[in-house]
This record gives structure tokens, sequence and C-alpha cells, in this order.
């Protein structure tokens, strides 16, 4: 009788962390690459769309932030970008890098999540914008649906923070700080 719940509750707990994201602090970002649209890049006045992979990522401190094309996993975090974008970090160490899951979008908005990724790039230049349209990123790092993931890597490219889901307002203050600390070294 008592071998049941207890195979129950074994496999119910294996099955919630087999969906845990892969990302941990102190190591490089798995492996992913986008070949399915990609980076957002402007050509003179052309939006222009390349192959993206995460060994693009060192050299530079970066925030990322990993998305779903949903305007409530854009929002989720807006929080943190509002306070970035406040601390106007130097474009010569610092990079936002936002991965929008395009394969993640309600139905019949793929085409709107496009363009509004391709507005943001328009409006914000030097920010690293890519649309992943068959969600590889986001299958390769098993990010949950609907949702957004922010991480911060060093110029070596290691994960000094990472949490998916909503941050707390102690949580942005405290990757915007990272951040700065990681920029000024």
């Amino acid at each position: 009788m008592k071998k049941i719940p207890l195979l129950t509750l074994s496999v119910a707990l294996l099955a919630s962390t087999s969906w845990a994201h892969t990302i941990q602090n102190g190591a490089p970002l798995p492996t992913a690459s986008v070949t399915e649209h990609g980076e957002l890049t402007l050509k003179d006045k052309d939006l222009v769309y390349a192959n993206w992979q995460t060994e693009q990522l060192p050299g530079k401190v970066r925030v990322i932030q990993a998305i779903a094309g949903r305007s409530s996993a854009k929002e989720m975090n807006a929080p943190l970008m509002d306070a970035i974008t406040a601390a106007d970090f130097d474009d010569a160490r610092y990079q936002t890098t936002t991965i929008i899951n395009q394969d993640d979008a309600m139905w019949g908005t793929g085409g709107f999540v496009k363009s509004s990724a391709e507005d943001s790039k328009r409006e914000f230049s030097w920010s690293s914008i890519v649309l992943d349209e068959n969600g590889s990123v986001a299958k390769a790092w098993r990010l949950k649906e609907e949702s957004a993931l922010i991480a911060v890597l060093d110029e070596k490219g290691m994960v000094r923070f990472v949490k998916e889901g909503k941050l707390s307002e102690d949580e942005v203050n405290q990757v915007v700080s990272l951040v700065a600390e990681l920029v000024n070294q």
C-alpha cells in the first residue's frame, strides 16, 4: 500500500525536474544556434537575418533575455530592461541579447512577433535581437513555455546569474549591480 504513493511522488518529482532549464551559474550557456531567421542586423536601413550561436557571446558582459513570442513574456521583465537602459552601460563592454521564441507565440501572431522584433531592432540598434522561428534555443535550454529567462554573462561567457520567470524588485537591483560590477572590472 505505501509503495504506490511513494512511487507516485517519485514519478511526479522526476517529471517536474526534467522540465527545469539547463543553465547553471559558473558555467557557459549550453550550446544553441538559430538558423531559421536568426540575429537581426541593420545594413544601412535594411534588416538582415544572420545565423546566431552561443559561441558568439563571449567578449562583452551580457544580459540574455530569452522570451516566448508573447507580449506577456516581454512584459514579465520589462522593469529590468528599463533599469538597464537607465544605467546606460558602456556599449564597448556591455550588450543585451534578446532571444525571441517565435514558435511560442499565440496561434496566428507569428507575423506580428516578427514585425515587433524588427521594430525593436530599429529602435534599439545597439542591442542584439535574435528571432528564433523554431524555438531552437528554448528546446536546447529546456525553457518553460509562455515565460522568460534572464541570464547575466561575464566577458568570458560564464553565467553569473540566472532565473526563469519574473524577477522581483530585489533581483532587478541585483542584476543591475552585478552588470555594473562586471562592466567596471
